[in-house]
């Protein structure tokens, strides 16, 4: 029988693109047997909903608007289809739609819209009081969940992301260029790094990771060892219990 070990409540895992963030977060969650939330599928949400009501996404304000008005939450998945939450939006369940060709071309745009980023971050915080909850993404650490009882950064260079990305699309059968892959990650890391609304940043009491060499389970190891050790847990977070 393992030790029993009080885990924070809220989990967060920040980092650029490719640097393992959502397979690493699906692990952790499902190991704690918390709600795994990848914050990019409320901006999809968004997007798929705009699409639905034939709104231009390329209009900052009309779209501002239109998330102001969305209800979106996320729940463990209610369908056995292998997704890996359910998305629902205004009472709908959108979860089908949100990796559409459509949703793809799309989505970057909306993302990068300040108004739309300040509402959608005050849904993730809602969902995130609820606790039990690993939440991915590139300002969690630092702006949607600023006292989350655990913070983690996962990075690695550019070309082990690069070629992470390159395999991952060979595998699903797209055609996939490595140098246009590595270009196109450091083009998104600047603009993730420089935009003006909750930069990617890597919050002061964050545990870093270079997953550069690591297997997924070498990193999920990690953390549960950084769990385990774990002693400057917020006195307002919220507590559960695993084995390890």
């Amino acid at each position: 029988m393992g030790s029993k070990l009080t885990i924070p409540s809220t989990i967060t895992i920040d980092g650029p693109a490719s640097s393992g963030k959502s397979t690493i977060g699906q692990m952790l969650a499902q190991h704690l047997d918390y709600l795994y939330l990848d914050t990019g599928c409320l901006y999809r949400a968004v997007t798929v909903v705009s699409l639905r009501r034939g709104k231009p996404v390329d209009q900052e304000k009309t779209i501002s608007n239109l998330a102001a008005n969305i209800t979106i939450d996320i729940k463990q998945p209610t369908v056995e289809d292998g997704r890996q939450y359910t998305v629902i939006a205004n009472e709908e369940d959108v979860t089908s739609d949100l990796r559409t060709p459509e949703v793809d071309a799309s989505v970057s745009i909306v993302s990068t819209y300040s108004g739309v980023r300040q509402i959608l971050t005050k849904q993730m915080r809602t969902i995130g009081q609820r606790g039990r909850v690993v939440m991915v993404g590139r300002d969690i650490g630092t702006i949607v969940l600023p006292n989350a009882g655990m913070k983690l950064y996962l990075d690695a260079s550019l070309s082990a992301r690069a070629l992470r990305r390159h395999n991952e699309n060979l595998r699903q059968g797209l055609d996939s260029r490595y140098k246009e892959v590595l270009c196109n990650l450091k083009n998104r890391d600047l603009t993730d790094s420089h935009r003006d609304y909750a930069p990617l940043r890597i919050a002061p009491d964050a545990h870093i990771i270079d997953t550069t060499r690591m297997s997924p389970d070498d990193v999920l190891a990690e953390i549960m060892s950084l769990l385990s050790t774990e002693i400057n847990c917020k006195t307002d977070d919220s507590v559960g219990t695993v084995h390890v």
